[in-house]
């Protein structure tokens, strides 16, 4: 199944209160991100910053299992919801007063999860998670339910198992309110999987025009931002162990190296023009799903680096070994999952092929160097982005003046 569903282009309209919420194409030119789908992303994160403060927490006080165990179930949340929009705002985005009202809702709807992240891993209490999860999907719902009203044939249809998809998995959830807490793991995992499930089934028939251009530049924002946010759960960390406890000394080696690992990430990330790969449905599926994988290793560099920096002060309940594994996994994670979404469908050889990773076990490697753990693993970051670009220019001259595919190394 190809991307080639032409469609006629849409010209800019004035915004107008009510307008068929018909599709987009998939060739549509200049295509980019609009100023709400950056406001919604910019909200979004804030439950993602939330529930990285308590796994912060929950590792420092050496309850790492429970910690991301619970961690893991509040970010697919939010996670999802946002991807969800995403892939619809890129196929049907028609910029009504009714879209960007319906599109307010469900950042309405993730505020207040962000407000019951606290709960739900002190506590383990989901009502406000929940009910934040049910105002997003019912909006969701509802723009579904908008598209359907336009469209015709397998395109309604398609439209229509989208809303009745939604609407069955949000009912699903409430697992997590009403059953014994023993149950709700298991609860957890059983929508997981239906939830996945939704758009293979709603899709198989006929396919959303998304614009590969438009989502993978909306992924890379959104990663943008969950960088960002990395950066300031960290700064934020280490001022306070400053300020607190005058630990400069100890606290600019895990600076330094969370600094080299943030960058380093962002490099790896974009120097891939992924969205020439998005081609098919299928690929498309991977690579959307994928990113669970990318985000929420990304926001947990910034969680173990908040734990670091508690460790190096005295702070936490845990091993220098222990807070030095809170950077470095995650940081390994992240490099291993950029390079199977990413990098290996662009490298040339097995040299540049093995870069990331054999980075991502040299960065496993360091968690043993003691004090030195982060600042190590981030010289090994800044390491594989340089040879990434030195093996790139070598195969760019061996080809002869740009002639090679777009090949990169990370």
């Amino acid at each position: 199944m190809t991307s080639e569903i032409q469609r006629p282009q849409r010209p800019q309209q004035p915004l107008r209160l009510l307008r068929p919420l018909t599709a987009r194409g998939r060739d549509e030119p200049h295509r980019v991100a609009s100023p709400l789908e950056l406001f919604f992303d910019l909200c979004f994160v804030v439950a993602i910053a939330q529930a990285g403060v308590q796994l912060a927490h929950a590792v420092a006080e050496g309850h790492a299992g429970e910690g991301v165990l619970n961690y893991a179930m509040q970010f697919f949340s939010i996670w999802w919801a946002w991807m969800n929009f995403s892939w619809f705002a890129s196929a049907y985005d028609n910029d009504d007063v009714l879209y960007r009202v319906v599109t307010l809702v469900q950042i309405a709807g993730v505020l207040v999860l962000a407000a019951g992240v606290a709960r739900a891993f002190e506590h383990h209490d989901y009502l406000i998670v929940w009910l934040g999860y049910v105002i997003m999907r019912l909006a969701m719902a509802t723009q579904w339910l908008r598209a359907a009203r336009a469209a015709t044939g397998p395109e309604r249809t398609m439209a229509s198992r989208y809303a009745g998809g939604v609407l069955l998995c949000m009912a699903g959830w409430t697992g997590l309110v009403v059953l014994p807490e023993p149950a709700r793991g298991w609860v957890f995992l059983v929508m997981v999987i239906a939830e996945l499930c939704v758009p293979r089934y709603a899709e198989k028939d006929f396919p959303t025009p998304w614009h590969p251009h438009h989502i993978s530049e909306r992924y890379g924002l959104f990663t943008i931002i969950v960088l960002g946010e990395t950066i300031a759960a960290a700064t934020v960390a280490v001022q306070s162990g400053v300020d607190e406890h005058d630990a400069l000394g100890e606290l600019l080696p895990i600076a330094a190296g969370g600094l080299l690992i943030v960058f380093a990430a962002w490099w790896i990330y974009f120097v891939v023009p992924i969205h020439g790969h998005l081609r098919s449905n299928r690929q498309a599926f991977l690579w959307g799903y994928g990113h669970y994988l990318i985000f929420a290793s990304a926001a947990t560099i910034g969680a173990g680096l908040e734990v670091a920096v508690t460790q190096a002060v005295g702070k936490a309940h845990i091993s220098t070994l222990a807070a030095s594994a809170a950077v470095t996994l995650p940081t390994a994670l992240y490099l291993l999952s950029v390079w199977v979404l990413h990098a290996r469908h662009y490298k040339v050889g097995i040299t540049q092929q093995l870069v990331l990773p054999v980075a991502a076990l040299l960065v496993i490697c360091c968690t043993f160097l003691g004090d030195w753990a982060v600042l190590a693993a981030g010289l090994v970051s800044a390491l594989t982005v340089a040879v990434g670009v030195t093996l790139t220019a070598r195969t760019a001259a061996a080809g002869g003046s740009g002639a090679v595919a777009p090949a990169t190394a990370d």
